[in-house]
């Protein structure tokens, strides 16, 4: 096990279901400053055989009862994407700190209700965008924001693939499921258009964002063939950089994310790996003044655990939040409304002007 700090944070996972299988129970066990306090979830034959496997001090049924413990500090939100705004408002309410698993909400007003919560609350709300905390990316952050000088380009990818699940299913644990489990009035999947916006398009917009600023308007088109979809998105960005976004699910190859970035002082590539592989990202910066490139190799690429970590510092050290604040979040849903806006036009639009679910 790793080494501990003597001061933890206790923190609750709410939902027992495949995120908080694959990613977030572990990244409580084996975080230097957190420990895992609790869990919740209305199936209790999956929450208890989580209890069994991950032994928190407490185990809940009710996520009341888990927010009315005094000894309780933060919450995972780990639920499905409709229950996290008014889940995360609970928390705060109840004087709890949040990491919500992205996106934050799935429309534009419930995000910015969300926000407002936070404002008002006080407290420490990241929306749960882990590749933040990817040693490639955080190396791109930086030579961006002190050495790049003036960004002329932005693209980006994110292309999942149709042979992900054979790959994935080799590394991640045995996802356990429950007839119990609580789930969403309407199925996630009934529209693909929306799900694969709010699954894949939550990473790609955010990582654009994180690299290249604030996006100010989108021009999207949507091409559905041989049961694939692909979205490709022209990006106005506030600084005047322009931007490209492709969106594709699923290509026939490998998995297939990145980015590209020019500037007026050097370049960045970056191939971006399936997250299961806890490997960080192949970012290669190129310095115009000493015509050479440089990679940095990020040994550790466990994203959820580096993320709350980063959850846990600004919380219990006061350090400054690198992660998604509840502002980027409402961002980003903004940014997928107005691409899902401008598909079904045919017309540019702005995202300040963008209302509605995505």
């Amino acid at each position: 096990m790793p080494r501990k700090d003597e001061r933890r944070l206790r923190v609750g996972v709410l939902g027992c279901g495949p995120i908080a299988q694959a990613a977030h129970f572990e990244s409580c066990t084996k975080a230097r400053n957190v420990d895992l306090y609790a869990i919740c979830d209305v199936a209790d034959d999956l929450r208890e055989r989580m209890a069994a496997t991950h032994a928190p001090e407490k185990s809940y049924a009710d996520y009341r009862a888990m927010l009315g413990d005094p000894e309780l500090e933060a919450v995972i939100i780990a639920t499905s994407d409709a229950f996290h705004v008014e889940a995360s408002i609970m928390a705060l309410e109840a004087g709890k700190h949040v990491l919500c698993e992205k996106p934050v909400g799935v429309a534009v007003e419930e995000a910015e209700r969300l926000q407002a919560a936070v404002a008002a609350s006080g407290l420490v709300l990241q929306v749960g965008h882990m590749k933040r905390f990817d040693a490639g990316i955080e190396a791109a952050k930086a030579f961006v924001e002190t050495e790049m000088g003036t960004r002329l380009a932005y693209k980006g990818w994110y292309c999942d693939n149709t042979h992900r699940y054979a790959m994935t299913d080799a590394v991640q644990p045995l996802i356990v499921t429950s007839a119990q489990a609580r789930k969403p009035a309407v199925n996630p999947k009934a529209d693909l258009r929306r799900y694969y916006m709010l699954a894949h398009g939550s990473h790609l917009v955010d990582t654009a964002r994180h690299l290249a600023g604030p996006i100010e308007a989108v021009e999207a088109r949507l091409t559905e063939r041989f049961g694939a979809y692909c979205w490709f998105v022209t990006a106005e960005f506030a600084d005047g950089t322009v931007g490209h976004l492709d969106l594709t699910v699923a290509v026939r190859m490998d998995w297939h994310e990145g980015f590209q970035i020019y500037g007026e002082n050097g370049s960045v590539l970056g191939k971006i790996y399936n997250p299961w592989y806890y490997k960080s990202s192949d970012v290669d910066i190129f310095r115009e003044a000493d015509g050479a490139w440089h990679r940095t190799l990020g040994a550790d690429g466990h994203f959820y655990r580096r993320q709350l970590e980063g959850f846990a510092g600004v919380i219990l050290n006061g350090a400054a939040m690198t992660g998604a604040s509840a502002e980027d979040g409402v961002a980003s849903v903004r940014a997928m409304a107005a691409i899902a806006r401008s598909a079904e036009s045919g017309r540019p639009v702005r995202l300040a002007d963008v209302t509605g679910a995505i």
